[in-house]
């Protein structure tokens, strides 16, 4: 009986140089990581623990049951911002009609509301990076999910071309929200498995 040593993780970015593109994303074998890009710069990330992946499909539910007709709610998308700035958001809620014409990735325009869960190894990137890319990018509005804060939904909503300073919800009081539709729920609620 033959036994196989398990093999530490090494990038498949060797052949690649900084600052990256969007195609060199495309030449990066799929291996279970997610690989952003801000501003040519490599953000590479583990797949999501069973906790992050559970929080999200709650939310998903939640969101999906107050949506309109005419919108979809949609996890671990590709977007592409411009050819150094790619993003996979943790959820989005676009429109049914964006869903149709998409083949591989979204433009930011297209997207209503980017959320994000805070695991411990983004809680730098969810807090900083991805506010002020989403932001430049133009997405109306961004929910980033703090496990660990009881938990917390910050709130972010564009102001001209920055977010303004985030409304933050936590476990027991209610989120009543309007965009980018209205929906009311307790952020506690998103940590009871289903």
């Amino acid at each position: 009986m033959a036994t196989i040593e398990p093999a530490k993780h090494v990038a498949r970015t060797e052949a690649l140089s900084a600052p990256f593109t969007v195609d060199d994303l495309l030449e990066i074998p799929d291996d279970g990581f997610r690989y952003e890009l801000f501003n040519g710069s490599l953000l590479v990330s583990p797949a999501p623990t069973p906790v992050h992946q559970a929080i999200i499909y709650v939310l998903q539910t939640i969101l999906c049951d107050a949506k309109p007709a005419h919108l979809t709610v949609l996890s671990t998308v590709n977007v592409r911002a411009s050819d150094s700035d790619f993003y996979i958001p943790d959820l989005v809620v676009v429109p049914k009609v964006a869903v149709e014409s998409v083949r591989l990735m979204f433009r930011p325009t297209d997207l209503l509301l980017a959320v994000e869960v805070v695991s411990p190894g983004t809680a730098a990137a969810d807090r900083n990076l991805k506010s002020a890319a989403y932001a430049a990018a133009g997405i109306p509005a961004y929910w980033r999910l703090e496990p660990g804060q009881g938990p917390a939904l910050h709130v972010y909503e564009l102001d001209g071309d920055s977010y303004a300073e985030p409304a933050v919800f936590r476990a027991g009081a209610q989120a009543s929200l309007s965009v980018p539709f209205a929906v009311s729920f307790d952020p506690g609620d998103l940590t009871r498995l289903p």
